[in-house]
């Protein structure tokens, strides 16, 4: 059985449609990078998958359950633009939330099991490299670090599906090669399910064990808004831990065939006649 199930999903906003015919299963464990053209539904997608939004269509479900209607823990979701708090330090950010899902009533934890968050709250600290940094607040954290804040606030949830969109697009390329190796090595740990909407398809081949497009397959140019953007390439990928030492030959050159096809691709759609 697949851990996520999408059969037949649509959505369109104002009788425009955005997604069509999406039909996909996801394996527990992988780590599905999502590349496309921009505007063509990826993070749309996620917003789905965290129940965000709705589906005009079509049923998507979860370890073999509809998926709930609302967003809750065991779906996390980590964007571009850091989901911190700027008035608490790095250690409040990662307690407040773990205190308001433990103590519904008060959103405040005591004794032992105040303790036990907190000692949960100082190892991921260690394991992210924030720990000297624990009394800091976001503003004075450079980009990498208030991005690696905001894993560390999905991953202390401990969330089955960990969604990603576009975390590392504002980071540069040196603090992106040492964030790609932390969530590696994370998701090699923790064992979750990964989706992360990338731009950058070299990106995409390093991190991912399977790569999904997103596109328009049909185009008409007197209705641009006409068709809505799907699946069109499936692509396995071996395992990350597999992919560090060549990702500068074997991977890019990868890359770099399929942006080119894609390319060629759409271009020919967006030529051609109504399909």
């Amino acid at each position: 059985m697949s851990f996520v199930a999408v059969r037949d999903v649509a959505v369109s906003y104002d009788e425009t449609p955005i997604l069509e015919r999406i039909n996909l299963d996801i394996d527990e464990g992988a780590f599905v990078t999502v590349v496309g053209a921009s505007g063509c539904g990826k993070s749309t997608f996620l917003r789905l998958l965290l129940s965000q939004e709705s589906a005009t269509r079509g049923t998507i479900t979860l370890a073999g359950e509809p998926i709930p209607d609302r967003p809750t823990p065991d779906r996390g979701i980590v964007f571009q633009r850091y989901s911190v708090f700027p008035h608490l330090t790095v250690t409040e950010n990662l307690i407040l939330p773990l205190e308001l899902a433990r103590s519904r009533h008060f959103g405040r934890l005591f004794g032992a099991r105040r303790k036990a968050l907190c000692t949960e709250v100082d190892d991921i600290l260690v394991r992210i490299g924030l720990a000297h940094a624990s009394d800091r607040y976001p503003a004075q954290l450079s980009g990498g670090m208030q991005q690696r804040l905001a894993i560390a606030q999905a991953l202390l949830m401990k969330p089955k599906l960990l969604l990603l969109d576009e975390p590392f697009g504002a980071l540069d390329p040196g603090i992106r090669r040492d964030m790609h190796e932390l969530l590696l090595a994370l998701w090699e740990e923790i064992g979750m399910t990964v989706l992360m909407v990338t731009h950058d398809i070299a990106e995409a081949f390093k991190l991912g064990t399977r790569l999904i497009v997103f596109d328009k397959v049909r185009h008409d140019p007197d209705a641009p808004t006409a068709y809505g953007a799907t699946i069109t390439y499936d692509l396995p990928l071996r395992r990350p831990s597999a992919q560090r030492t060549d990702i500068a030959t074997a991977s890019v050159e990868a890359a770099d065939a399929l942006d080119q096809t894609i390319s060629l691709l759409t271009n020919e759609n967006r030529k051609g006649a109504p399909q």
